[in-house]
């Protein structure tokens, strides 16, 4: 049985997962933890900077054990870094010990909330569309693999997809089985 008091979301950068897993914590009393920011605060530098020293190797060796120890941890919302899904130690920990959220969003929609951030190395192209677009076709199957839950955030606001997704939650635990479509606002 998954634990209903963790919530882990994944998705592309630009998807909303801090910003959705602040809310839903918010309305839960629960910890809202991203996973990028918790590296960057043991660390003590960026990301970009982490990138520049160790590589993405090094930064996704740092990622998986933060991954492993915020997934133990109870009464937690935890948006996840993109890129966390293509470890597979952090697709079992993902999928074991919560509810995996995955928000989904086109490239082209998470290109446009995602431009002008400097804090995401992997965009630092010349086309940086383009880059979105082949992170997207990599890692869209591993979301779908972890999620109990896919929600596609679109343009609805903030408020309209955690009401959404709170009702799939309250669905999930009265059923115990997760939704089997995609979720869309009305």
């Amino acid at each position: 049985m998954i634990p209903a008091d963790r919530f882990f979301f994944v998705g592309l950068m630009g998807s909303g997962k801090t910003t959705l897993g602040r809310v839903l914590a918010r309305n839960r009393g629960m910890e809202c933890i991203d996973s990028d920011h918790e590296i960057v605060a043991r660390c003590g530098v960026s990301i970009p900077t982490i990138f520049e020293i160790e590589g993405e190797a090094g930064f996704r060796l740092r990622e998986t054990a933060i991954i492993d120890e915020l997934t133990q941890r109870q009464d937690i919302v935890l948006a996840t870094g993109g890129g966390a899904i293509l470890d597979p130690i952090n697709r079992a920990h993902l999928k074991a010990r919560g509810t995996v959220i995955y928000l989904h969003g086109t490239p082209h929609e998470l290109y446009q909330r995602t431009r002008g951030d400097r804090n995401r190395p992997l965009l630092q192209t010349e086309d940086p569309l383009a880059r979105m677009t082949e992170l997207y076709h990599a890692r869209h199957p591993l979301y779908l693999e972890v999620a109990d839950i896919t929600l596609d955030t679109g343009r609805q606001s903030v408020h309209t997809l955690v009401a959404l997704l709170e009702r799939q939650l309250v669905e999930i635990t009265r059923k115990g089985t997760p939704p089997s479509s995609p979720l869309t606002a009305p």
